[in-house]
């Protein structure tokens, strides 16, 4: 990866100020003084900030909007919840002039909290958008995760931090002591700690082999963070709380941490995931339900035929998270017969979710290509996934238009292009905001015969004794074959900017023998983005099991959560009992 470079002709973000000297940048504790809980949010229009504003309401903030540039001066409390990349936040905080307001209240010490983004903008420049100048504020460059590394990237998980003393315990916010405190974290870029900003560095963290930032304190009331607290569940809202309430924060904390599940042990490091599911569709009555497929079959046998119901989706969303689920994921399987824009249903069930489940959310159906609404106007990719990150989502899942994208960059040669959905809203909101959901089915290659696509071993043997096999895409719901194995998709996927991977297999959907471990092993085995295994989970030895088998990043399941055949916290023991690290 080449080294960033910045233009000396870019227009300076300050205004006249020049950044002070690290020995001058301790304030006054000012943030004490805001006992009426008010909070600014740094709204610059790109992603979920939605999540965020729920998050400040649960911890009774009263949140509201920056309109001006003067009004990042005057606020009590900044809070910037940057989302994106590097390039077009930057060039958004530029046109609505905030940039040099934004350096001046940081320069002045004044109370702020960075998230993500909002912590990367801090520093000098970013290697990501092709080299972009950051606000300088912290000395440093932020860089992608060298592929060196051997380790996904996106980093997409909960993974443990560490403050400069190394202890157990961990001091993550003022007076908010924790031990082995685990956060959501979802990146592609990294600061590091440097002799230059060494002061500044509050937490770190561990990916790879590599040590990375994780949380700055320039001043006592000037913070960021690299993870997202209102992503990261309870320990997530209680660390905001202390970070924004330093002088009554640390207590309230207490009594939000004791609503946290206990953990036997906690294992330090990425943990894996474990992934609620919710299929989500219009009954014949038009309500939406949550449903559950059986080989993506969701209807009842016999005369009624009616779609299999098994819940309401925001409340079985709320049930997965205070079970401890690690994400929640809304798949709306008739999402490719309309604009997503105008499935006014599924937009609210996002908005309703995302009031109390602090943890990410992904919504997938009907996503890529171009949308047009019943009012004729047309919609590009991006426009559409924006519709959902304002409704709550944190990522979005395409599935049909992948395919239709993969199958174009072949025949273009593998090039990349920049005109499919995956590139568009990768390019705006960051490869990790991109899911590609995989639907295959498995096809038997008799020995000796030539298939079509790359094969592997047959977790299953097939109907005439076959032991090879590949995995055939499909679209619109498995119902129509594609001429491309899974991982070719996936290859193609990952060339165009798809920061995680969702694979399912139709002939192991609704089965309860397990995941197709050939068929997770083989895709995550040619791609180095984050991998989902799907379908056929029944018991929760079959987590430990793909786990163990694969190296997956996450494991997912629907219908054994949904019917209460298997609870959340007996999945995350058994992972525990055999030493996986889980949340």
């Amino acid at each position: 990866m080449a080294a960033a470079t910045f233009s000396a002709t870019t227009k300076p973000l300050c205004r006249s100020k020049p950044v002070r000297a690290n020995s001058s940048r301790r304030a006054h504790n000012v943030v004490s003084a805001n006992a009426n809980k008010q909070a600014l949010l740094l709204d610059y229009g790109a992603g979920n900030v939605r999540s965020l504003r729920n998050a400040l309401k649960k911890l009774k903030y009263d949140v509201t909007d920056a309109n001006s540039p003067a009004d990042i001066l005057s606020a009590p409390l900044l809070v910037f919840p940057g989302v994106g990349s590097f390039g077009p936040a930057i060039e958004l905080l530029k046109k609505k002039e905030y940039a040099p307001y934004l350096l001046e209240r940081l320069q002045e010490g004044k109370p702020f909290l960075g998230i993500c983004l909002g912590m990367q903008m801090l520093f000098e420049g970013s290697e990501e958008s092709g080299g972009v100048e950051g606000l300088g504020f912290i000395k440093g460059t932020v860089r992608r995760f060298p592929d060196s590394l051997g380790v996904p990237v996106p980093h997409i998980g909960w993974n443990t931090v560490r403050d400069a003393n190394g202890a157990e315990v961990v001091n993550v916010a003022p007076g908010l002591d924790v031990p082995t405190p685990r956060y959501y974290f979802v990146h592609s870029y990294r600061a590091v700690a440097e002799p230059e900003n060494q002061s500044d560095v509050a937490l770190t963290c561990s990916y790879g082999n590599t040590e990375f930032v994780a949380a700055v304190a320039p001043t006592d009331d000037v913070r960021a963070v690299q993870f997202h607290p209102e992503k990261s569940g309870a320990l997530g809202l209680a660390t905001l709380n202390a970070m924004l309430s330093p002088a009554d924060g640390a207590a309230d904390a207490q009594e939000i941490l004791s609503s946290m599940r206990p953990r036997a042990k906690m294992t330090s490091g990425l943990a894996k995931r474990v992934i609620a599911c919710l299929d989500v569709r219009a009954n014949d009555s038009g309500d939406l339900v949550v449903t559950k497929g059986d080989a993506y079959d969701v209807r009842e046998s016999g005369e009624s035929g009616g779609v299999r119901n098994v819940g309401k989706p925001v409340e079985l969303a709320q049930r997965y998270y205070e079970q401890g689920a690690d994400e929640v994921t809304f798949l709306n399987i008739t999402g490719f017969r309309e604009c997503p824009t105008e499935d006014q249903p599924m937009l609210e069930v996002l908005e309703k979710s995302s009031e109390n489940v602090f943890v990410p959310l992904t919504v997938g159906g009907g996503i890529g290509g171009v949308g047009k609404s019943t009012d004729g106007t047309v919609l590009s990719p991006v426009e559409v996934a924006a519709v959902y990150f304002r409704s709550g989502a944190d990522k979005v899942s395409i599935g049909s238009d992948a395919v239709r994208a993969a199958l174009a960059y072949y025949e273009r040669g593998e090039r990349c292009e920049g005109d499919t959905s995956i590139e568009q809203i990768s390019e705006v909101y960051g490869a990790q905001a991109v899911v590609v959901s995989i639907d295959p089915r498995r096809q038997y290659a008799a020995d000796g015969e030539e298939a079509p696509f790359a094969t592997a071993e047959a977790s299953r043997v097939g109907p005439n004794g076959e032991t090879t096999c590949w995995w055939q895409c499909t679209t619109e719901g498995g119902r129509k074959l594609q001429p491309l194995g899974a991982v070719e998709l996936a290859r193609a996927v990952e060339a165009l900017g798809a920061g995680e991977i969702l694979l399912n297999c139709i002939d192991e959907d609704g089965q309860n023998n397990g995941y197709d471990l050939a068929l997770v092993k083989q895709v995550k085995d040619a791609v180095s983005i984050p991998v989902i295994a799907s379908s056929g989970a029944g018991s929760p030895g079959h987590f430990v099991e793909v786990f163990e088998a694969t190296n997956c990043s996450a494991a997912l399941a629907a219908g054994i959560f949904h019917r209460g055949e298997v609870a959340i916290e007996e999945v995350k023991a058994a992972m525990e009992n055999d030493g996986l690290a889980t949340r």
